[in-house]
């Protein structure tokens, strides 16, 4: 198994992804109540209110993460709020919008697989591990390549040592990761 820059931090975004979406979707659970209550004294409607709620916890389940979220409580009453505030203009322009199965669809899709992601952590916690236990020269090499993204040229320069002492050092990290990782 070759590792490389992309995969590591492919598992490592999935995985903080994850967690990430996990707690948004926790907060949001514990605070659906209060939400709806919040809706309803809005919107003077609890059918709608319901709805908007249902549509706050899709759009947060189908959020694309990035960047972490200071208050999550905060952050999904905003959504409820804006599509509140969307159905309104809505209204007041006589628009009509019915959900697109597909989309739906989509949206369910979207959602992680708890056993892939738990596979998945597993994976990088083993291959972090692995990395840590390489001989410390070893080490830096492997993380300046495959992390930082540099070349052997660069990485030699960095290390003041040769670039085919880098090229032995990568050479023995992947074999030590592909044994490790089998």
């Amino acid at each position: 198994m070759l590792l490389c820059r992309p995969l590591l931090r492919a598992v490592q975004d999935a995985w903080r992804m994850s967690r990430d979406r996990e707690h948004l979707l926790a907060t949001f659970m514990e605070n659906r109540e209060a939400l709806q209550a919040y809706l309803v004294r809005q919107f003077g409607n609890a059918n709608v209110a319901e709805d908007l709620a249902q549509e706050t916890w899709l759009r947060v389940a189908s959020r694309k993460l990035g960047e972490q979220i200071g208050n999550p409580r905060a952050y999904i009453f905003r959504i409820a709020r804006n599509l509140g505030m969307d159905l309104r203009r809505r209204e007041a322009l006589g628009i009509e919008v019915q959900a697109d199965p597909v989309v739906v669809e989509l949206v369910a899709d979207a959602r992680v697989d708890p056993l892939r992601e738990a596979e998945m952590s597993r994976e990088l916690q083993r291959l972090m591990q692995v990395v840590a236990e390489l001989p410390a020269r070893c080490r830096e090499v492997f993380l300046l390549c495959r992390v930082e993204g540099l070349d052997h040229q660069q990485v030699a320069e960095r290390l003041n040592i040769s670039k085919s002492t880098v090229v032995s050092q990568m050479v023995k990290a992947m074999q030590r990761i592909e044994k490790a990782m089998q």
